[in-house]
């Protein structure tokens, strides 16, 4: 025990040891907090109690495996035991004993994005309505963000509010269609990612023996990246841990960026609410960083109004100052980041793989991309298609979702004529009609095809397809997933379909299905794993996080949206496109909690960098084909000056033999060049504009002089709609305006 405890600091050690009752582990950035949180469960395990009756939940699944490979080295195989990993794996793990008590099968398939996509499509068809104005994209994600805050179709359907506000919005058939959704999904068995979480809560509800069960069962709490839950995670959790109350939660509201996902900062900046005999740490300590870089993102992140009191120290030395570099385009911006790259190579011994540019959309990865590949600089893209997202893989894992659960429509629909069998859109349709009309599956229907006054064509292909199936599921019963996914790849057809396509794409494809074999051979023989059925191969696979899917690709440059970075660290970070309605994105002006996460996340992104830390931004940018003048961003102004050393024009010549120049629209007003100081002209004082209204002559420190054209909202959410005379309109919140009244 002593070995594991030895190097920790006076917080990580009090924070380790308090094992009892509610605690809540406020840890900063690159303050050690996988650390902590492993030691933490390490030393349960060594005061005796049961690997068994800890539950763990993070985020990833690689998290979790890096995590519990930790805990091994401290204690021995006997973590082997705990119940950790992400909440979606976890759950699942609790409703595929459960399953039954909910109508749903054992073997229920997990639909991921594209299906359920799929599913609404299907259905916007059924109903006769337009996907123009009910777009598949919108309509998943709203009916995701509702799941998130526990909002259910019939309580929806039978809310007059809603129903009326979706009648002003032109979607008054919205919530019909989620409940068709969700009548449809439960029909095939099937269960989306958010039903893992909701259907969990809903079993701890309505069954008190389970809910009991699990209660006595998890003895210890423990979540990583709390500031990350959403309603409905948290609520099971506490549900969970409200008899033992040793729940521990670790996390930095600070790196709360995930609101778009159903991400509630309120559960962390109001924990102490629900336990008021909560025990608080605070890891403070930096050992990622130089000095002058913890000491920005403080700045940056003190302008926060809503977040918990904590500020970063660290014992590392300054290092350098963070470079902050104008550009005139992004064409430039990538250029000059390209040769900064090649520069630091040279000089400082830099690998490819040390680098990162982090960006705020990945629209933006083009100019960046390009530059690289003119540099002949190395590169890897994340967020581009995951491999489980192809379309040779999706084929091949339907034929395996298919075999374990024969309702999954979505499944059948995919490989009922992959390869071509002679049974198209038609034939379908056909049988679908018969399954409504007979209220039974569509499985049903082909398994007794002979009972229906049918052409023998299509009885005949509907029977041998009816056969095959039920070939694998009888392979699928006496063998492990390596030996049922490699029958069912050669004698589906798929494998013999791609070796007839001679194409580069084929081929590549074909490599594609020998993979996904070969990860399923490897799950077979993974040493840890207790059960080794296709069905448990299928549910790590569908649980897979964008992160789980990331690999190393040799000595590369990384490609990544900020939001994809957290949790990650590089020596050197570029983080690019630092400008108003970019960076801050120009959704997040509407309010004060919404531009604090965009500051949130800026700090994300420069607490990513552990030696060097380049800030670039452009003065114009190309929307639509026209170039556009561009504001940079606030956040720029927050870092105090002395941290920062601002790269001239001059400065910055020598490397502008590989700039392209863009044609600037005309303009009479000069593009200011940001001082190192601030970011506004040398003579400009900013004044009150709380008395603004429509109107008023007002000067603005960048965009010059200007017409209020019209002032709405209240307090921190007060904007103006301006008309500037060299800029055009612009919309404006007045909380971080620097601007005075002129007349």
């Amino acid at each position: 025990m002593k070995d594991f405890l030895t190097d920790l600091n006076d917080q990580q050690l009090m924070a380790v040891k308090n094992t009892e009752g509610p605690s809540l582990i406020i840890a900063g950035a690159g303050s050690g907090k996988t650390r902590v949180l492993t030691t933490r469960i390490a030393y349960l395990i060594s005061q005796g109690i049961d690997p068994f009756n800890i539950l763990a939940l993070t985020f990833t699944n690689k998290a979790a495996r890096e995590m519990r490979s930790r805990i091994e080295e401290m204690v021995g195989p006997n973590a082997r035991n705990l119940w950790m990993g992400t909440f979606h794996s976890v759950f699942a793990r609790i409703l595929r004993s459960e399953a039954s008590r909910l109508g749903y099968p054992s073997n229920f398939t997990i639909y991921d994005t594209d299906d359920s996509k799929s599913v609404i499509k299907m259905l916007l068809k059924e109903l006769q309505l337009d996907s123009k104005i009910y777009k598949p994209s919108f309509v998943y994600n709203r009916i995701s963000s509702l799941k998130n805050n526990l909002i259910l179709p019939v309580e929806y359907t039978s809310n007059p509010d809603y129903m009326a506000e979706d009648l002003a919005s032109g979607i008054k058939f919205f919530g019909e269609i989620y409940l068709k959704y969700t009548l449809k999904c439960f029909k095939s068995g099937a269960m989306d990612f958010d039903d893992l979480l909701i259907k969990t809560y809903e079993l701890l509800s309505k069954y008190l023996d389970v809910l009991n069960k699990y209660q006595h069962f998890f003895k210890y709490v423990l979540i990583d990246e709390f500031q990350d839950t959403n309603l409905v995670q948290y609520m099971i959790v506490r549900k969970i841990a409200s008899v033992s109350r040793n729940l521990s939660v670790v996390g930095d509201d600070s790196q709360s960026i995930y609101s778009f996902r159903g991400a509630n900062i309120k559960n962390i900046l109001n924990f102490e609410k629900d336990y008021p005999e909560l025990k608080v740490f605070k890891l403070e300590q930096n050992y990622r960083s130089t000095k002058t870089i913890v000491e920005a993102s403080d700045n940056v992140i003190k302008n926060n109004k809503f977040r918990l009191p904590k500020k970063l120290w660290t014992d590392n030395s300054a290092g350098h100052k963070i470079k902050l570099i104008r550009t005139t385009s992004e064409s430039e911006e990538g250029n000059r980041i390209a040769q900064i790259i090649l520069n630091e190579k040279k000089d400082n011994a830099f690998c490819n793989k040390d680098f990162v540019i982090l960006y705020r959309t990945n629209a933006q990865s083009r100019a960046f991309e390009e530059s690289l590949r003119r540099f002949g600089i190395e590169y890897r893209l994340l967020g581009s298609l995951s491999f489980y997202q192809r379309r040779e893989i999706k084929d091949l894992l339907a034929y395996y979702r298919f075999v374990l659960n024969p309702a999954d429509e979505e499944a059948l629909k995919r490989i009922i004529n992959i390869p071509h069998r002679g049974i198209g859109d038609t034939t379908f349709a056909k049988i679908v009609v018969l399954a409504d009309d007979n209220q039974c599956s569509i499985w049903d229907i082909i398994l007794n095809i002979k009972s229906f006054d049918l052409p023998a064509r299509i009885i005949s292909l509907l029977e041998s397809f009816g056969d095959l199936i039920n070939s694998f599921r009888i392979v699928n019963e006496n063998n492990d997933a390596f030996d049922t996914a490699d029958y069912i790849a050669r004698n589906s057809g798929i494998i013999s379909m791609l070796k007839e396509d001679k194409s580069i794409e084929g081929i590549g494809r074909l490599e594609n299905v020998q993979t996904l074999i070969s990860a399923v051979k490897e799950f077979s023989d993974r040493e840890q794993n207790t059960d080794k059925s296709l069905g448990a191969f299928l549910q790590e696979v569908s649980l897979l996080t964008d992160e789980d899917t990331q690999k190393e690709e040799g000595d590369r440059v990384t490609l990544m949206t900020v939001h994809s970075a957290k949790g990650l660290e590089f020596p050197v970070v570029f983080v690019s496109g630092l400008e108003e309605n970019l960076f801050p994105s120009a959704m997040s002006m509407m309010s004060c909690e919404d531009i604090e996460e965009e500051r949130r996340l800026f700090y994300v992104a420069i607490t990513r960098a552990k030696t060097k830390l380049f800030l670039t931004f452009a003065s114009t940018r190309l929307k639509w084909g026209n170039f556009n003048y561009c504001e940079p961003s606030r956040f720029l102004d927050e870092i105090d000056s002395d941290h920062i050393d601002f790269e001239t024009e001059k400065s910055a010549h020598k490397y502008n033999q590989f700039q392209s120049q863009p044609v600037l629209p005309k303009s009479n007003k000069p593009v200011n060049l940001v001082r190192k100081k601030a970011l506004i002209p040398e003579s400009f004082v900013a004044e009150d504009t709380s008395g603004l209204s429509s109107g008023m002559q007002v000067e603005h420190a960048n965009f010059g002089q200007g017409q209020v054209i019209k002032v709405e909202g209240e307090g921190s959410s007060k904007k103006a709609v301006i008309s500037f005379n060299d800029f055009g309109e612009k919309q404006i919140l007045l909380k971080f305006a620097k601007m005075k009244i002129i007349r």
